[in-house]
């Protein structure tokens, strides 16, 4: 374990800065580095880890501990330029271990984050991480996944594993199993790909300010065997379709589909082969959907 060289704590950084939380960014600290190296150990980094991307590190606390574990390298990227002089004296204090980038997670690009260094295929898995900013999480990890599905950017250089911190709600909605109160389009389009597993609650009383709701860490990591790397869009699709009406039978919402989309009537026999009719959307299986996204695809159907 490499140990950083003494710095103010970010405790004492928040007070010396005036940092505060700004609400219109979904901004909630964590200043417990108990709770950020108990995140860290459930993401299993180590010194043979080659790669960490961090989104919204702000005062750094994950970043820290993240940083005592040796990875090789730690990128961050930050939308707020108030964290900037004090992550700018982290990486300072690393040698070049910490990259930080300024900008919006969403728009940053992954050749921004590889820079010109990383061509090789990496033999130990990369990492995404984050307590990421309620507001934007779910269209983050959904620009993650399809990236993941075409083997684009950071995907294209090996495994990569994604821990990151969700409001409670949406991590059960990421791991839900078939026939569960929280299954839907987002849990699909995650196991599709991953498996997904929540490694760690993590209740509101620990954050500044407290939110409103606690926290949960979710872990994804790449499945094998994944069958929708070319049928993922359609998948997407065929999850809006089918949930947007989940109170409605599978072969109800089909039919209606073959009104709305002709050109699914030359596959209805084969999708009630596929499908379970009687069953409503989130009774049916992650297997299943991606088998119907295959279909659709492999006929060219678009919805």
């Amino acid at each position: 374990m490499t140990s950083l060289p003494r710095l103010p704590s970010v405790r004492e950084i928040v007070k010396l800065y005036g940092l505060s939380a700004k609400s219109q960014l979904s901004q909630n600290f964590i200043l417990d580095k108990n709770i950020t190296d108990k995140i860290v150990r459930s993401a299993q980094l180590s010194d043979r880890t080659p790669l960490v991307v961090e989104i919204g590190p702000g005062p750094g606390l994950l970043t820290r501990s993240i940083l005592d574990t040796g990875v090789k390298t730690v990128v961050a990227i930050e939308k707020d330029d108030r964290f900037m002089p004090t992550l700018t004296q982290l990486s300072e204090a690393t040698e070049g271990r910490l990259r930080v980038l300024q900008g919006n997670a969403l728009e940053v690009t992954h050749s921004d984050i590889i820079g010109s260094t990383w061509q090789q295929r990496q033999k130990e898995p990369m990492h995404i991480m984050g307590n990421l900013p309620f507001n934007v999480a779910s269209p983050l990890l959904l620009q993650w996944l399809h990236q993941s599905a075409a083997c684009q950017g950071l995907f294209e250089l090996g495994d990569v594993w994604m821990t990151l911190m969700f409001q409670k709600e949406v991590g059960e909605r990421l791991s839900a199993k078939p026939s569960t109160e929280h299954r839907g389009r987002l849990s699909i389009m995650a196991q599709s790909l991953c498996h997904v597993n929540t490694v760690y609650a993590v209740p509101s009383t620990v954050f500044v300010p407290r939110p409103k709701v606690d926290a949960s860490v979710v872990q994804l990591k790449p499945r094998d065997g994944i069958t929708v790397h070319d049928s993922y869009k359609t998948l997407e699709d065929v999850l809006r379709y089918y949930f947007t009406k989940r109170r409605k039978t599978m072969g109800h919402i089909t039919k209606r589909l073959v009104k709305e989309v002709p050109q699914v009537k030359s596959i209805f026999d084969e999708l009630e082969v596929l499908v379970d009719f009687k069953a409503r959307p989130e009774d049916v299986t992650t297997e299943t959907f991606c088998s119907m996204a295959n279909l659709l695809h492999q006929h060219g159907i678009v919805l």
